[in-house]
């Protein structure tokens, strides 16, 4: 027997992805107030860290959208419920904490060496 739900959490999947995307820009700006900060200030005061914790609302923001998107997704897909939801949370959380370590890695180098030993394209 194949599973259908009756009703399809549409709404659902629509509400993840625009929490998901907001959440995102929110971070994107947070970063570059930060990086603009970094450039004109250029003091030993600031901190990688004092700079995480500006962004982990909006990166929480973008955990839970990513998160509800990828569960409802694979409900619409034919998924029950609770094993949407067990399959969904892991990979999302798991995914979203090793992007976390990425850019808390990528921040720390960038204050270290500065936003030039960044660019890709100087070693073609």
């Amino acid at each position: 027997m194949y599973y259908f739900p009756l009703q399809p959490p549409y709404f659902l999947l629509l509400v993840g992805f625009l929490a998901a995307l907001t959440s995102g820009l929110a971070l994107s700006g947070t970063l570059k107030v930060i990086v603009q900060k970094w450039s004109s200030e250029r003091t030993e005061t600031t901190k990688p860290r004092s700079a995480l914790k500006q962004l982990v609302v909006p990166f929480i923001g973008i955990t839970g959208g990513v998160c509800l998107f990828l569960s409802s997704g694979l409900e619409i897909f034919g998924f029950p419920s609770l094993l949407a939801l067990g399959v969904g949370l892991p990979v999302s959380l798991l995914t979203c904490l090793l992007i976390w370590l990425q850019l808390g890695s990528m921040l720390t180098f960038a204050e270290r060496r500065g936003m030039q030993s960044l660019d890709l394209d100087s070693f073609s």
